[in-house]
């Protein structure tokens, strides 16, 4: 969503009427975001309140990715949130087990309240033994202004000061793909993944196998895929170009 359909608070110009031409033609479609700070509710009342025709299924975001993981292969864990309010809130309402004391996982989000507390807890969970899993990869989080500092420099920082890897959920991991399309109830040969980020969203395509849209309307420069060496299927400079 940051950067493909909007910034900030801000819709890109012809992202309301690319949707609509999507709902006139009944394509389904959901959106992938890798922004862990809000759950589905924020986003899908950002949607609205912008004046997006969308409901609550067509969002998927990586803390729901990362609830499915747990409960698919880390079933009974302990787990130790590094998280807003809302995100822990997910977590919570989905029946994931929180603890503050000796967790089984370290669970890292895009922590917009995150405190030296937090680090350092999460710090010497590492050390004595516990799994870091992160919702997502991003660098970087676009505004209406410019960027924020995303969870990717906190990931860094934890596996050299722990000597740890973090297990990545979010795109790109091909399984947001496989979910997104269990959620349309589409094959991969009819999706396109349209987004603005070269490290997540075309490379998810690329993993994945299925066509892509890159839009340069966010993080993405027309340089960036032979720099990458990632060719998106299509490059333009919105969704407004889309629906022409």
């Amino acid at each position: 969503m940051d950067g493909t359909v909007y910034k900030g608070s801000v819709a890109i110009p012809g992202a309301k009427e690319f949707v609509g031409r999507l709902k006139e033609r009944k394509i389904p479609f959901v959106f992938l975001t890798n922004n862990s700070s809000s759950g589905r509710v924020h986003y899908l009342n950002k949607l609205l309140n912008m004046g997006f025709d969308v409901s609550i299924d067509n969002i998927l975001t990586s803390t729901t990715a990362s609830i499915s993981f747990l409960k698919k292969h880390r079933s009974g864990k302990k787990v130790y949130p590094v998280g807003t309010p809302n995100f822990i809130g997910e977590l919570t309402e989905a029946g994931i087990p929180l603890t503050d004391r000796k967790p089984d996982v370290v669970l890292l989000s895009f922590d917009t309240t995150i405190t030296y507390e937090k680090i350092n807890n999460a710090y010497n969970f590492l050390k004595h033994g516990s799994e870091l899993i992160a919702t997502h990869p991003d660098d970087l989080c676009p505004t209406a202004d410019g960027y924020d500092i995303d969870i990717g420099p906190f990931i860094r920082m934890f596996e050299y000061a722990a000597s740890v890897k973090a297990k990545i959920i979010g795109k790109p991991n091909a399984e947001m793909a496989r979910m997104a399309a269990e959620t349309m109830n589409v094959s991969y040969e009819n999706m396109v993944m349209i987004g603005d980020r070269i490290y997540t969203d075309m490379r998810m395509a690329a993993d994945a196998g299925i066509r892509s849209v890159m839009v340069l309307s966010g993080e993405a420069k027309r340089g960036d895929p032979e720099r990458a060496g990632i060719r998106p299927t299509v490059t333009v400079d919105s969704v407004a170009d889309l629906l022409r």
